[in-house]
């Protein structure tokens, strides 16, 4: 039944953005899962400036998420870490995700994990057509 009483609802905070996430990451294909060893998943209301600038971002609201670490075909992975290396991530920007969602016809669980998929992809080395059969299964 659609929702038609918005009176009392508010925006999705960072831990239900944050349950989304991990809901997405579950049911992705095990085989995928398992390639994420070691890769830690987080959601912050906006990137950093630092980030901002470094992807060249013009507004605050033009990056969904980022992936940043050693992806597996340059040797990253939970088991290579160096000394003070930081682990690999996910990251998921919670405000650039919802004013996408106002703005496109896809439910903000589809967009979720769209992004996760994406970035983690990133990782994993993935082409486009392999990232989009990941997500059909998910969402099968």
């Amino acid at each position: 039944m659609p929702q038609t009483d918005w009176s009392g609802r508010k925006a999705p905070d960072l831990a239900a953005i944050e349950a989304l996430a991990e809901a997405a990451f579950a049911r992705l294909p095990e085989g995928f899962r398992a390639l994420c060893d070691g890769v830690v998943i987080r959601v912050e209301d906006f990137p950093d400036d630092e980030t901002l600038e470094e992807m060249g971002c013009e507004s605050e609201f033009d990056l969904l998420g980022l992936f940043r670490g050693t992806g597996l075909a340059q040797g990253g992975g939970a088991l290579h870490l160096a000394t003070g290396q930081f682990p690999n991530m996910v990251w998921l920007y919670r405000r650039p995700l919802l004013d996408y969602w106002a703005e496109h016809d896809e439910t903000l669980d589809h967009l979720v994990t769209h992004v996760l998929v994406h970035e983690i992809g990133h990782h994993v080395g993935l082409s486009d057509d392999d990232m989009a059969a990941i997500e059909a299964a998910a969402e099968a």
